[in-house]
């Protein structure tokens, strides 16, 4: 009788130790603040999963609430269902440890600004990436969601300088799927290439822009800002009326003044300081407004009062200040 013939089983089976991971399966977010709740429940709702890292418990189980609550608004407002809601949750996990991101192949820094100051510490973020080239793969794409922090800066202390990129995400409103992509002095073109095939994978349109303080949104939302408010110190018109011809007369979805109280106006002063001290052009120096309602924390929707008065998130009538 003959030898049977024996082959290991594994050859043939379903299993997937030898399949290629695939690009983008698991993305990481440092920080969970106003900005990272956005970019956490955008990116879970593109069926990626999400791991943030906050630093107290109590701020991961208060960030998770923010980002349901994020959803809850889609639902309301946006034809989400309860149903893909807690699918989007599902993908979503907090964590305290930063080795939970091990298994990423891009993670964002999104650390939280100073709810006092508006201010994001450059020292802190160029620490948090050195942290993540000791926990990731070689290949995984560091970023950061910045506006006037110089991509380059971050990456120059690292050994793999050329897997670092700087993102923007225009979070004013729901439906303004725009990411800038900010390719810097190291970053590779296999990277830009990566990270704007993510930014269509998500639905967003990306836009190329070079290394500058401010990018272009920023630049462009902060001088119409101090335009607005000069007019309000020279009683030209009214708060509501100035929006009303941001909206009706220019075809934009927010006026000025409220995306401002979107934004919040500790962050809008805190980068016009930077643009200010970048380039030396006073037209980035915020206006008197801005520093009077930063001074007295009406900071905007956050706080309940910026520019206009809140019940929740929706405005129900201008600042008396105006």
């Amino acid at each position: 009788m003959a030898e049977p013939i024996i082959e290991p089983i594994e050859n043939y089976g379903l299993s997937t130790k030898d399949k290629k991971k695939a690009l983008f399966s698991k993305v990481g977010v440092v920080g969970c603040g106003r900005d990272g709740q956005s970019i956490v429940a955008l990116i879970a709702s593109a069926g990626i999963e999400v791991v943030f890292i906050e630093i107290e418990e109590e701020r991961i189980k208060s960030a998770a609430k923010k980002v349901e609550r994020i959803l809850d608004n889609r639902i309301d407002n946006w034809g989400l269902t309860s149903s893909e809601k807690k699918a989007i949750m599902g993908r979503i996990t907090g964590s305290l440890d930063m080795n939970d991101l091990k298994d990423c192949d891009f993670v964002i820094e999104c650390i939280r600004y100073d709810d006092e100051t508006g201010e994001r510490s450059t020292k802190l973020r160029k620490e948090v990436f050195k942290e993540l080239e000791q926990i990731l793969d070689p290949n995984a794409i560091i970023a950061t969601n910045a506006t006037t922090v110089i991509i380059s800066e971050l990456a120059s202390d690292l050994v793999h300088k050329d897997r670092c990129i700087s993102l923007h995400f225009m979070i004013g409103h729901p439906d303004a799927k725009i990411i800038e992509v900010v390719k810097g002095i190291y970053t590779s073109d296999d990277v830009l290439d990566k990270v704007l095939l993510f930014a269509r994978m998500i639905k967003y349109e990306p836009i190329i822009v070079h290394e500058s303080n401010g990018l272009v949104g920023q630049r462009l939302l902060v001088v119409m800002l101090n335009e607005a408010c000069q007019m309000l110190m020279e009683n030209t018109c009214d708060l509501e009326s100035i929006d009303k011809m941001f909206q009706t007369g220019y075809g934009l979805r927010l006026g000025v003044f409220r995306l401002a109280d979107i934004i919040g106006i500790e962050k809008i002063v805190m980068l016009m300081e930077d643009m200010f001290n970048e380039y030396g052009d006073k037209k980035y120096k915020p206006s008197p407004i801005l520093w009077r309602l930063y001074r007295s924390k009406q900071l905007g929707v956050y706080s309940g009062k910026g520019f206009y008065i809140y019940d929740g998130t929706t405005p129900v009538g201008a600042n008396i200040l105006f």
